[in-house]
């Protein structure tokens, strides 16, 4: 059996599996009673676990589904994890040959001294048998100490301890593809006039037609590769006599580009020189919270997913602090419906990955089917460049450094995603 047809099985179980949990909580009613469910049998209890058990059949199935998807991905993960794993970064280098020594363990002083016999011998006493003698030393002098004496010579540690920022969330879930173009065009059928019917035998002499005529029409989409830049100054000093500057400077000009681009993928505004994200893509599906509890609100959201965009949802988007909501519901005699304090919690919804992060507007939870119908298109990946030729950097001594990349986003089918407004 074809990945394509597994995938398609998978999707339907999962379709349908999550009709059901979404009945069942109809049945609690907005306050969770589950004792108003009579398509589970037994208490309270066992209902409440009956549902944990049908939300991780669903997890079970989506996992199913992106193993099959991901697969060549984790293959190159494992393939990079164990070269980082067995490879050596900086080898010892012979001093005559000046070829690397694989293998070789330097001892310090230090250790060969505490791994002598001598050392041995008398380890755990109390006095060394041989007290070192000193010659003319003068008891009576002043004892150093602190004040009178030097001070301690301490070392600054290497940690440097970065400000807290958003963790990366959105790239990861997206499907990221090469290209050589200045833009990204592709043909979008806009017209589909559906005249098929069933039609009797002709008994007419004339030439009327019969069948009815299908009507196609295609438009051409194009999204501009954008360029998303940042830089840092730095002096030439700060670049020559401090240790690990490089790293750290580039690290974060990096980290900047792609938080910037991780927030744009779901916030831009699709005016150049911004990138199109999911919430201002036009046609996309729309479901108001309302009087709805927000599963409830983004089971419909998923709904009008499948119906009308004919797609299944791969991922969902939420703020931490909405999902909370979420996370603390109780069943009307205090049961914690989406699993007990000490257990790590759902991190799906109906079976569908949930991820909590800032880059999503407060008031708004983005869904839709990122893996089949998204895409980022990577025209330069990222890249550094220093210069001291911005304005008067030479003659001051210092100099730019900038991180770049070139980059589309693209949504194929709109009616693939959507949105929950008024969280």
């Amino acid at each position: 059996m074809t990945t394509t047809l597994v995938l398609a099985e998978l999707r339907e179980e999962i379709a349908a599996k999550s009709k059901q949990l979404f009945e069942i909580f109809q049945e609690a009613g907005p306050d969770r009673d589950f004792r108003k469910i009579t398509s589970l049998e037994g208490d309270t209890a066992s209902k409440v676990d009956k549902v944990r058990q049908m939300n991780a059949a669903l997890s079970d199935l989506n996992k199913k589904v992106k193993e099959r998807e991901e697969i060549e991905g984790i293959a190159a993960q494992v393939e990079a994890q164990y070269k980082a794993d067995h490879e050596p970064v900086s080898p010892l280098i012979h001093p005559q040959t000046g070829l690397a020594v694989p293998g070789r363990d330097f001892k310090s002083m230090g250790r060969l001294f505490v791994e002598s016999s001598q050392f041995k011998d008398y380890s755990g006493q109390r006095n060394w048998p041989m007290p070192a003698e000193l010659p003319n030393y003068d008891i009576r002098a002043a004892v150093f100490r602190t004040g009178a004496g030097w001070d301690s010579q301490d070392i600054r540690i290497s940690r440097v301890e970065l400000t807290p920022q958003r963790p990366i969330a959105v790239i990861d879930h997206v499907p990221m593809l090469p290209t050589s173009e200045a833009a990204i065009l592709y043909m979008e059928e806009t017209t589909y006039t559906d005249n098929a019917a069933e039609t009797a035998e002709s008994t007419a002499t004339t030439n009327s037609d019969l069948i009815g005529e299908q009507t196609l029409v295609l438009s051409e989409r194009s999204k501009t590769v954008e360029w998303l830049p940042v830089f840092i100054p730095v002096t030439m000093q700060q670049m020559e006599d401090v240790e690990g500057i490089g790293p750290y400077v580039d690290s974060r000009l990096i980290y900047a580009l792609r938080a910037r681009l991780d927030l744009q993928m779901l916030a831009g505004d699709g005016n150049t020189p911004n990138l199109e994200g999911t919430e201002n893509v036009t046609g996309i599906q729309a479901q108001a919270l309302g009087v709805d509890s927000i599963p409830d609100a983004i089971y419909k959201l998923f709904t009008s997913i499948r119906d009308n965009g004919f797609a299944e949802p791969s991922v969902c988007f939420i703020r931490a602090a909405k999902f909370q909501t979420v996370r603390l519901q109780k069943t009307a005699d205090g049961i914690y419906i989406w699993g007990h304090p000490s257990e790590p919690g759902p991190f799906q919804m109906w079976g569908v990955p949930l991820v909590q992060t800032n880059a999503v507007a407060s008031t708004k939870l983005i869904a839709g089917d990122y893996v089949n119908f998204s895409a980022l298109y990577t025209k330069r990946g990222i890249t550094l460049a220093v210069s001291d030729s911005h304005q008067s950097y030479f003659t001051r001594g210092m100099l730019a450094i900038r991180a770049d990349m070139r980059i589309a986003m693209v949504h194929y089918r709109p009616k693939a995603f959507g949105e929950v407004t008024g969280l």
